[in-house]
């Protein structure tokens, strides 16, 4: 299995540090609002993958923190009139609502920035104590230069880095700073009215960066196998990251760097985000959406490769979503019957290669695309079979097993996307198709078609097949 590495740039063997398990740490959200689509996708890429690894077997500990305290949080919180805790409570449980409709596997572990205090302090200390940072009026500053492979990640040079970092600081916080591309661990209370805690360096709070470093070293141990996010979060986010575990461990903080793509909106695929004023929470799009076919309309484009929101392409998300369930509708009517079973070894060993291209993809870097293609293409063979005088009964319900397994990997729940075929008016439907069985066994055409109609205006297609009549909802 590879695994494309945004530290080495290329793909790598995967080789977890202990066998059977995985350590994966996945960046949260600020929880300020409600997430958009740009942050769900993260969210979505991270659980496929994890997913995908349970699939084969792994036990994955999956941890995501929730940033519940910074900038945003104390603006949001003073221009809504409540205090930052209440508004992360807030924000919090609607992530948990909307991440449990996208079919996202809860963490192992959420924790929050608040609730790691000091172990926070603690690890600040360290890194003062080994020179790596330093306190100025109650702001500690990370001594960037002083780590020898700070600019690795995101490819970076220090002189890129210093230019960067001096159109982006204010002379206040320049004149604090040893140098321009140091970035902070802990910030000074400004305002009385600030959310903040006690500290060797007076009142204050973390920054952004520090929160991850320490609940991926506490809850994962110093070393893990995969750290995932968005690639916005490649600099400076992740890599501070590096720079502060390493510089406190002394050991490697991850093995394998995985960024997910951006989400872009509009004919000119501008990327998503906050800031550009362009972007669709989930909470909004799920009181329109099918979440099923948003979280496998973004579950079905590889992690690294950017997305283009846009309605065609949720419908076309829907279409092969339908195709799906209208696929295993049909195995279930064919199951069910009481017609005789004969062995394909056509059908036997199309399911078995599309099996081994379905691993075989995933295993590329978890190519999604490729997987999917190869399970689409069976269905022709599988839905041909079940329509067939003699079905491989056997054969059947192993595909049903392994697309109910391969779906899953996704996000897709078989038996909620099957679930949509049933209503409150079936025992109705049922007695109108019976009537209409009897009037075409009568030859009563007149009434056979009556009776067709009034089941269409009910939005009933009905299929006349060997094995007996079918009906679906449109």
């Amino acid at each position: 299995m590879k695994v494309y590495n945004t530290l080495t740039r290329k793909k790598e063997e995967f080789k977890p540090l202990v066998p059977g398990q995985i350590s994966m740490y996945v960046c949260g959200p600020t929880v300020y609002n409600y997430i958009h689509i740009g942050n769900a996708r993260s969210a979505i890429a991270f659980d496929t993958i994890r997913r995908y690894f349970e699939y084969k077997g792994y036990k994955v500990k999956y941890v995501s923190n929730f940033t519940d305290v910074d900038d945003k949080m104390i603006n949001e919180a003073r221009a809504e009139g409540t205090t930052v805790p209440k508004l992360a409570e807030k924000f919090i449980n609607a992530f948990l609502e909307d991440t449990t409709a996208l079919n996202i596997e809860p963490a192992t572990l959420h924790p929050r920035a608040t609730h790691e205090i000091n172990e926070i302090i603690n690890f600040v200390k360290v890194l003062i104590d080994k020179g790596y940072a330093y306190e100025v009026d109650g702001d500690v500053y990370y001594r960037a230069r002083k780590f020898k492979h700070y600019g690795e990640l995101s490819d970076q040079n220090i002189e890129q880095l210093e230019e960067g970092a001096s159109e982006h600081i204010n002379d206040e916080e320049q004149n604090r700073k040893e140098d321009p591309i140091d970035f902070a661990l802990w910030k000074a209370q400004k305002e009385p009215d600030e959310i903040a805690w006690d500290s060797p360096w007076g009142k204050g709070r973390p920054g952004w960066h520090i929160e991850c470093s320490v609940m991926s070293t506490k809850y994962l141990g110093d070393t893990i196998d995969i750290h995932g996010g968005g690639q916005d979060l490649e600099f400076p986010h992740h890599e501070n990251e590096i720079a502060q575990s390493e510089a406190k461990t002394g050991k490697k903080f991850v093995n394998y760097w995985l960024h997910n793509g951006f989400v872009t909106v509009g004919k000119d695929q501008e990327k998503m985000s906050k800031s550009l004023h362009n972007f669709v929470t989930v909470h909004d799009i799920l009181k329109e959406v099918d979440p099923q076919v948003l979280r496998f309309f973004m579950a079905s484009v590889q992690y690294r490769r950017q997305i283009n929101y846009s309605e065609e392409n949720l419908k076309q998300a829907a279409t092969i979503l339908d195709r799906f369930k209208n696929t295993l509708t049909n195995i279930d009517y064919r199951l069910d019957d009481n017609t005789a079973s004969e062995k394909s070894s056509e059908l036997v060993k199309a399911i078995e290669d599309t099996d081994q291209k379905f691993i075989a993809a995933m295993d590329d870097d978890f190519n999604v695309q490729n997987a999917l293609t190869a399970v689409y293409d069976l269905l022709s063979v599988v839905n041909a079979n079940a329509n067939s005088k003699k079905a491989d009964k056997d054969a059947l319900k192993q595909f049903e097993e392994k697309l109910t397994a391969w779906l899953l990997i996704f996000g897709v729940d078989t038996n909620k996307l099957c679930a949509q075929n049933t209503g409150s008016n079936d025992d109705e439907i049922e007695a109108l198709v019976k009537k209409r069985d009897e009037a075409r066994a009568n030859k009563d055409w007149a009434t056979s078609d009556q009776l067709r109609d009034q089941l269409k205006e009910m939005g009933i297609t009905i299929q006349d097949t060997p094995q007996g009549t079918r009906w679906t909802r449109d």
